[in-house]
Formats: structure tokens, C-alpha cells, sequence
């Protein structure tokens, strides 16, 4: 009796990453505070070299916490970009000790300027513009300079629900690129639709607008967790899709993970290549580890730092 030769089946081929997506995720950029940044062990585990990271700057974090957090990323290999909120600088002495501390420990050589969640400013500045204006980041060579979008608007600022001041804003900040040397762009508030970012990109472009956009994009997350945070920052009309999906019982329960809103953007970004929206930057609500394995898994890499925008 002739033995049967059963031939052992394959595995299936893993998901290849989506070549629009791969792309648009290239040289991507995180975000991370002192506090949360102290439970990585090893950030070359999570992130490609070269990854830039922001440090989220929050009302009551010592400056001293700040600085060691960007010696470390520094030390790490990557791009450091701590945000500078005007509303928690007491003055101008302050913020020239700061931009000193950033430098002289770190070699920090750009910054991401905002306004802040303050309501009451702590001192002499109220907005990102009025620390343009100090020239300091100038006069200590600081290279790159980032400033915020609101694609669905901001209601602390156009209390009408409106885009006025915002818009207003962006395009004194377009003049300042347009006289000084530093290399601007614009990183926004996450959304989760793309249709709407797409034309609130398009409209700042037919405004005279041209700095490139990083878009913030929320990272995997428990839905719970997301529609709190979008509350809080006062995400707009995109909310929506997150309270549609907490209203279907087959999703509640499972992590919302940005795929739609990225593979969208992307789509739109490979058919159009002037599009403005240039990087992607994850606001990893759900855990920096949970954040870097889906961009990891999605294509996500760093590109070489001469490449950097």
C-alpha cells in the first residue's frame, strides 16, 4: 500500500504595505511628553532613527523635565522639537533661558510655536506670533520653525465657529517665512475625516498659503479614549465619525486604528503630488508603542535627515 504525500501548506504571504501609504507615511513624526516618554525603555525599539519627535510642552511640566527628555531623544538619534506655548512663558528673559537650556544641553535647533491651552497667559505673550517677533529664535540659529493648523477651525480663537483668526494668523506667519530664513511648516490638530482636511488644505493654498502642512493624525486607540481627547481638544465636525462608530455594537469594543482617514489622505496625495499636506504627525493617544507598530506595519520609516522637511 502506497504511503499518501501529504505536502505541507504554505503560510499565506503577509499584507504588503499599500505603496500610496508606504509613501505618505515617509519620515513621519511623533509626539510624546516627559512623563510618558519616561516609561520607553529603549525609543530605538519603537521609532526609526532620524524619527522627528515633538515633546509636548504641558502647563506645570518643569523646563528641567523638558530638556532631559530632548538630551535623551537627542542622544537617540533623532530630530527633537519641543513645543514653546506662549501662554505658560512668563517673559522675555524666559523664553531666551529656555531657548538657551534646549541648546546648550540638547542641541535643540527647531521648535514647534503655539499658543497654548491657557486661558490666562502667565505672562508678557498670548499667541506664537509674539514669540516670532522676539527674534530670539533667529538670533540663536534655531533652523526650523513650526506652527499650528486648525483644519476644523478653533473655537478658543474664532469664537463664531469661524476660521478668521486662525486663517489670519497663518497667513502673518506665511510673510514671516517669506522674510526670515527659517524653514517653516504647519502641524495641525488631528481630524478624522479626509475630505474636509483635503479642503482646508486646498483653501489655504488659494489663500497664498504655501507653507508645507504635517497633519496630526490620532494614533490606534480605545475609542473611549479618542472621543475624550477630541472633546478636549476641540475637534469638529470629523467627531462624528468616532460617535457614529460607538453607535454600531460590532465596533465598539475594538480600537480605532487611523487607517481610513491615512489611506485616503494618501490616495489623494499620490493623484495630486503638489498637494501641501506633506508628513504625517501621529498624536499617539493610545500608547507610543501601539502608534509606532502600526506605522511600522504600515510602511512608516524616516527618511535620511538631508531629506527632512
Amino acid at each position: 500500500m502506497a504511503l499518501l504525500n501529504f505536502k505541507k501548506k504554505a503560510a499565506p504571504a503577509p499584507d504588503l504595505p499599500n505603496p500610496a501609504v508606504e509613501a505618505f507615511l515617509q519620515d513621519y513624526s511623533i509626539e510624546v511628553m516627559p512623563r510618558t516618554a519616561e516609561k520607553v525603555e529603549n525609543f530605538r525599539d519603537l521609532l526609526p532613527q532620524g524619527t522627528r519627535v515633538y515633546i509636548a510642552h504641558i502647563e506645570g511640566t518643569p523646563i528641567e523635565d523638558m530638556v532631559a527628555t530632548a538630551r535623551r531623544l537627542n542622544a537617540d538619534g533623532y530630530k527633537v522639537m519641543p513645543h514653546f506655548p506662549a501662554r505658560i512663558i512668563k517673559d522675555h528673559a524666559t523664553l531666551e533661558n529656555w531657548i538657551a537650556m534646549y541648546q546648550g544641553e540638547a542641541d535643540v535647533r527647531q521648535g514647534l510655536l503655539l499658543a497654548g491651552g491657557v486661558t490666562t497667559p502667565a505672562g508678557d505673550f498670548e499667541d506664537s506670533m509674539q514669540l516670532m517677533e522676539t527674534g530670539l529664535f533667529d538670533k540663536h540659529g534655531f533652523e526650523r520653525l513650526h506652527v499650528a493648523g486648525h483644519p476644523e477651525g478653533n473655537r478658543d480663537i474664532d469664537l463664531d465657529g469661524t476660521r478668521l483668526k486662525v486663517d489670519s494668523a497663518l497667513k502673518w506667519k506665511q510673510g514671516f517665512s517669506e522674510r526670515t530664513d527659517a524653514k517653516m511648516a504647519i502641524a495641525t490638530q488631528f481630524a478624522f475625516e479626509a475630505q474636509p482636511i483635503i479642503e482646508w488644505a486646498d483653501s489655504l493654498r488659494h489663500a497664498g498659503i504655501d507653507l508645507p502642512i504635517h497633519i496630526g493624525i490620532a494614533g490606534p486607540a480605545k475609542l473611549q479614549t479618542l472621543i475624550k481627547f477630541a472633546i478636549a481638544c476641540g475637534v469638529g465636525p470629523s467627531l462624528k465619525v468616532l460617535q457614529k462608530r460607538a453607535m454600531d455594537v460590532t465596533k465598539l469594543l475594538l480600537p480605532y486604528e487611523p487607517t481610513d482617514v491615512v489611506t485616503e489622505l494618501a490616495a489623494h496625495k499620490a493623484a495630486n503630488p503638489d498637494f501641501n499636506i506633506t508628513h504625517v504627525h501621529f498624536f499617539p493617544l493610545g500608547g507610543i508603542k501601539t502608534n509606532a507598530t502600526w506605522a511600522i506595519e504600515h510602511g512608516g520609516r524616516a527618511a535620511q535627515p538631508a531629506n527632512a522637511q
